[in-house]
């Protein structure tokens, strides 16, 4: 049996299977289906012609418009069928035709989506991806498996991001870019390939950052990437001399983390 809260909306014509679980004041517009495994939670609106389905859970206040199909099956070449999920924050907006995949038993079964996202139309989240609070995502943005976004990266439309990539906080990626290595955190990148264009000053200036500070993380930016040694190297030598600034420790961190991937920098690698 479903569990549906007695204020919740159901279309005549929407399919809601049994054993999902409905939240107050949800509504279920024309043509929706939610899949047995499914919990919606307080304030949910699917507006029409939305699919939710697998092991998924929509937070509070989140809005699916049409076409969006959300806990899909993996498009892992190794899928098979295994128990996975999806989470969703609250406040998150999915516009037209946004695909979100559950995870893989590879990537640690997990998809997870944090707070108060905007999912422009068409844009894709793979398996087993990791998204934090506040990510704006355009247009046919196209995330593969297993990447990380942290708070407050904007991502331009028809961006693609190769997998296991990270993206730092309050990065900024150009439209149409190709994201093939990590982004620190405040970067700006743009083209394809992608290069590092540098801060994103404008960003950093509205989440509150002081000019001092932007200035002392610029310093820190060109001793990386303009330092004799390899970039985690010149990261790794200047901890110290920046270790009163916690944005530019935060890239330092990033640098200097274990990743998969390359760092994106200003410039292009040969061969």
């Amino acid at each position: 049996m479903s569990m549906i809260s007695a204020s919740a909306r159901i279309h005549p014509s929407a399919v809601v299977e049994d054993g999902a679980v409905i939240g107050e004041n949800v509504v279920v517009g024309p043509f929706s289906h939610v899949g047995p495994r499914v919990v919606l939670k307080d304030n949910v609106e699917l507006i029409s012609h939305a699919v939710v389905s697998g092991r998924t859970e929509i937070g509070t206040g989140c809005r699916i418009f049409p076409m969006a199909v959300i806990g899909g099956v993996s498009q892992s070449l190794h899928e098979a069928g295994e128990d996975s999920s999806l989470t969703v924050g609250d406040n998150c907006t999915m516009r037209e035709g946004v695909t979100m995949n559950t995870g893989t038993t590879g990537g640690g079964g997990k998809t997870v989506v944090g707070d108060n996202c905007l999912f422009l139309a068409n844009s894709h989240v793979a398996h087993d991806c990791q998204l934090g609070s506040h990510i704006i995502m355009s247009n046919n943005v196209m995330l593969a498996g297993h990447v990380q976004v942290a708070d407050r990266a904007i991502l331009g439309g028809g961006c693609a991001v190769h997998q296991f990539t990270r993206i730092g906080r309050q990065a900024f990626i150009g439209g149409l870019s190709a994201v093939n290595y990590d982004v620190i955190p405040f970067g700006m990148l743009n083209g394809n390939p992608g290069l590092l264009g540098g801060l994103n000053v404008v960003g950093m200036t509205r989440a509150g950052i002081d000019r001092a500070t932007i200035h002392i993380v610029r310093r820190a930016f060109k001793k990386i990437f303009e330092g004799e040694a390899n970039v985690r190297a010149n990261a790794a030598a200047i901890r110290d001399e920046f270790a009163d600034c916690p944005e530019a420790m935060e890239i330092i961190d990033f640098i200097t983390a274990n990743s998969d991937r390359a760092i994106s920098s200003p410039f292009r690698r040969k061969g």
